[in-house]
């Protein structure tokens, strides 16, 4: 039996067996897809839409390729990336995965970077929304808002460091020769290649987002339904017990074989478990770091469409994901109690808005840096 026949096989085998458990557990499949549905419709749903509206509508006006041309030299030195991958990693950071994952196969499939380049951007450009970082997951599961801030800055200084790691990924590649024209000229040159009215621009963009989100939405009630037939058959408790043999904490297993699955789940779990402050942090902070399969399987669907191979994604998760944890042991090493971030009085409400500001100023500062750049040329 070659290797394509044994993955089919498996693959059968393993869905024979979820059907069975749907059929035989109906009640907790529906109730499971309820709850996804929930969760799709009242949070995620809203909460990306705009942005992957937003993000088709800055490709589409050139937007990406004015600010592409300013973060040129930073993407280069940092990353060995070309400029229009970091306005895609910047985005990525305000709105969430799978932003990340779709502005890279939309950056594939129209020749702006490389293969090898888009698979770098994927492994670091995804991180999660900081709404749900410093809402859902600290006000809302840990009751502690200045823990948001802690865990924010744990998870997105990890994903930083994914990133130069990454780098030396296919270093032999050289990095995608883009034309030497100043940002204002990048802009006219790639709304002219366009060419769509904006009417045309805004429907496309519509239309691309609603679809993309009902993908995401059913990968999001699937694997609701998926976990809820773990649960109630014995998987977990299985698992579970395994870990705890091969020395894991018993409070510890439950919570990262959720998470493992499905993000919100296990961030709730973790939240609630018994143990210190520190443990209860690090675990989250790896939860977060992984995404949980059903994000993986969410981008998988994304990239599917390209050549944008899913190990290094994979492989990144797992680095995201140690650096996390670290980087949380030492910011709660001393007390986490006494950390500054924990008297912050940023509201976690704000969060977005901090998020909006922090790339407004962004913008004009690299602004007044290309022009002091081109006064200096002329």
């Amino acid at each position: 039996m070659n290797v394509v026949t044994w993955k089919a096989s498996f693959a059968a085998v393993i869905v024979t067996l979820l059907t069975a458990g749907l059929l035989s557990f109906p009640d907790h499949g529906l109730n499971a897809a309820r709850l996804g549905m929930d969760m799709w419709w009242k949070t995620v749903f809203p909460s990306l839409l705009p942005f992957f509206i937003l993000t088709e509508l800055l490709l589409g006006l050139g937007v990406v390729a004015f600010f592409g041309a300013l973060t040129e030299k930073i993407m280069r030195v940092l990353f060995r990336l070309p400029g229009p991958a970091g306005v895609a990693w910047i985005l990525s950071l305000a709105s969430g995965y799978p932003t990340g994952a779709r502005l890279a196969a939309r950056l594939r499939n129209d020749k702006m970077i490389s293969q090898i380049e888009a698979e770098r951007l994927v492994a670091f450009a995804h991180s999660s929304n900081p709404l749900f970082i410093l809402g859902a997951v600290a006000s809302g599961f840990l009751q502690n808002p200045g823990f948001g801030f802690l865990l924010a800055a744990a998870h997105y200084s990890a994903a930083f460091f994914v990133g130069i790691t990454m780098r030396f990924y296919g270093s032999q590649t050289p990095v995608s020769e883009t034309k030497s024209t100043g940002a204002v000229q990048s802009f006219l040159l790639a709304r002219k290649e366009d060419g769509r009215a904006f009417g045309t621009l805004i429907a496309d963009a519509v239309i691309s987002s609603v679809q993309t989100l009902m993908l995401v939405g059913g990968f999001i009630i699937f694997f609701s339904v998926i976990t809820e037939l773990l649960k109630i058959n014995g998987v977990f408790a299985a698992v579970s017990f395994l870990l705890s043999k091969a020395g894991m904490a018993p409070s510890l297993t439950a919570p990262l074989v959720s998470g493992l699955i499905e993000l919100t789940a296990g961030t709730k779990q973790a939240s609630g478990m018994s143990g210190s402050s520190e443990v209860i942090l690090m675990t989250i902070s790896f939860i977060l770091a992984f995404s949980g399969f059903s994000v993986h399987a969410q981008v998988v669907s994304i990239l599917s469409k390209t050549d944008i191979r899913y190990t290094p994604f994979f492989a990144a998760r797992v680095l995201h994901s140690i650096y996390a944890v670290l980087i949380t042991f030492l910011l709660t090493s001393n007390n986490p109690a006494a950390s500054p971030v924990s008297v912050s009085a940023i509201s976690p409400e704000n969060g977005m808005t901090m998020t909006v500001l922090c790339l407004a100023l962004s913008s004009i500062l690299l602004v007044f840096q290309y022009k002091n750049s081109r006064h200096k040329r002329n």
